[in-house]
């Protein structure tokens, strides 16, 4: 959807619709009050009649509005006013869109509550009732022969700020929020499709596609032969049952000096996880096409950084594969040697995450990073933990943790941090290996994290966790996170984000 800023009076922009905020007990608050005398006095005449309370998402359509040049009034409920937060605000935006994009409306404009004051607090709310509109327009059917898409979608939004001040808040919001959407949209798109389609070398094309003709933004991918010579013996081990071969993909995003430090993001590309010999159970295994979604969100949060040009350089890198069953796949009790050097005992084929990621985590080094972050669907342990609604965090570095922490809280894209220390270490010891690839029943997101720690001991380490909350089950598939909370981190370090 096109998006807009305009500080023209609500009363008089010509659009199909105008929406228009509504408090709980059908206080009309600032939105109503900054109209005309006439329409005002209509609105509330409206209200009265109590077929719209103000509570969050409740929502009434009016004609004929007498007083402003929009064909239709769309009143949404906020809430109760002394709880209006940007958050509410999408969460009410929501409803708002879905019907305007369900009826025949093609193009809207929104009044911000002008209760948004300060230069954050419009930020915020601007850049969360774009995420919320775009996740509810937000439509996956590349895999469908008949489009059951509506008739007049809803393609146009003008955001109306109360100053001029506010507006040069308004379009920074909708740049930034347009990006980070647009990543969200390709992580999903990627983790939606099947793995018959999204292969290691189709995500590796994929990424490809991305640098092409963008003179800031590198992509290559390792073949088989390459990470071998590198010594990538855990990674490669994963792939052996498959007939797909591996991709080692690095995207170089260079948008600073040379001598500036990237922020490298690695991310879990397995395109489809059976568990290998540790089959996992036939119910559901269908979702595990999107055991890629940590390589997704990192090549969708590097389109987000080209396409805003940030100021800085980061490096993404997603080893991808496939894990099957197979005669040449790994079996419980096979020794593999990682790229730093350090053997593993594979206890659990389907324990297969940590073994792409250690090689991806050792291969970051050669970069020199100021901080690296890796992003996997890991452990059903972690929805156990946290559910479907927070990220699962682990770090080596306190001050990187925090700066995730505020990132997620700052665009409703949570995440939570869980201790890790040696007495969590000691469940990865092995009679035969420098380590085991699991560490028993207890705590393991936390053994998990631990593992991948021993591989991350030469720079600050952060881990993200978002078995719980990459996807939804059922039909609604993937959610794109954690790319919102990444964009916030890395607008934050270029201190860019409000």
């Amino acid at each position: 959807m096109r998006y807009l800023s305009k500080t023209t009076a609500a009363d008089k922009l010509a659009t199909q619709c105008l929406i228009l905020g509504v408090f709980e007990g059908r206080q009309a608050g600032e939105s109503l009050n900054s109209l005309s005398t006439d329409t005002l006095t209509a609105l509330k005449s409206v209200l009265k009649k109590r077929d719209l309370n103000g509570k969050c998402g409740q929502t009434l359509m009016l004609y004929d509005v007498p007083g402003i040049r929009a064909e239709r009034v769309l009143l949404v409920g906020l809430g109760k006013k002394k709880n209006l937060s940007p958050k509410s605000l999408a969460s009410a935006m929501e409803k708002a869109i879905t019907q305007l994009n369900d009826g025949a409306t093609r193009d809207c404009a929104f009044l911000l509550p002008p209760e948004f004051a300060d230069k954050s607090e419009i930020y915020a709310a601007t850049r969360d009732t774009v995420l919320a509109a775009e996740a509810q327009l937000y439509l996956f059917d590349q895999c469908k022969s008949q489009k059951d898409r509506p008739l007049h979608p809803l393609n146009k939004m003008t955001l109306i700020s109360g100053s001029r001040a506010g507006a040069s808040t308004v379009k920074k919001a909708l740049s930034h929020a347009q990006a980070i959407a647009g990543g969200m949209t390709l992580a999903k798109n990627l983790a939606n499709l099947p793995g018959n389609i999204c292969t290691p070398s189709y995500l590796a094309n994929q990424a490809k596609k991305l640098g092409t003709g963008n003179a800031k933004l590198k992509v290559s991918a390792l073949g088989e032969k390459q990470m071998e010579k590198l010594g990538m013996g855990a990674l490669l081990s994963v792939s052996k049952g498959s007939r797909e071969p591996a991709k080692l993909i690095v995207m170089e995003y260079r948008g600073a000096s040379a001598s500036s430090r990237p922020v490298v993001l690695v991310g879990k590309g397995l395109t489809f996880d059976a568990g290998g010999i540790s089959i996992k159970p036939s119910a559901n295994m269908d979702e595990m096409k999107y055991d890629m979604c940590g390589g997704a969100s990192v090549i969708g949060t590097l389109k987000a950084c080209a396409e805003l040009e940030l100021p800085m350089n980061v490096v993404g890198i997603v080893p991808s594969s496939e894990n099957l069953p197979d005669g040449a796949a790994n079996k419980p009790g096979d020794i593999v040697t990682s790229m730093a050097g350090l053997t593993i005992e594979i206890l659990n084929t389907d324990a297969e995450g940590r073994l792409i990621l250690c090689d991806a985590l050792t291969y970051a080094e050669r970069f020199k990073p100021a901080a690296v972050v890796d992003v996997a669907t890991l452990t059903g342990a972690c929805v156990v933990a946290l559910g479907h609604h927070t990220t699962g965090l682990l770090a080596n570095d306190d001050k990187l943790a925090d700066e995730l922490l505020r990132a997620g809280d700052a665009i409703n894209d949570p995440c939570w941090r869980l201790p890790m220390n040696d007495d969590y270490n000691r469940q990865l010891d092995s009679n035969f290996a420098d380590m085991a690839n699991i560490g028993g029943k207890g705590a393991g997101t936390i053994t998990a994290a631990c593992f991948l720690g021993r591989f991350t001991e030469k720079y600050k380490w952060a881990h993200l966790d978002i078995a719980g909350t990459a996807w939804k089950s059922g039909d609604k598939g993937a959610t794109g996170r954690p790319v919102p909370m990444l964009m916030q981190l890395l607008l934050a370090r270029c201190k860019l984000a409000e």
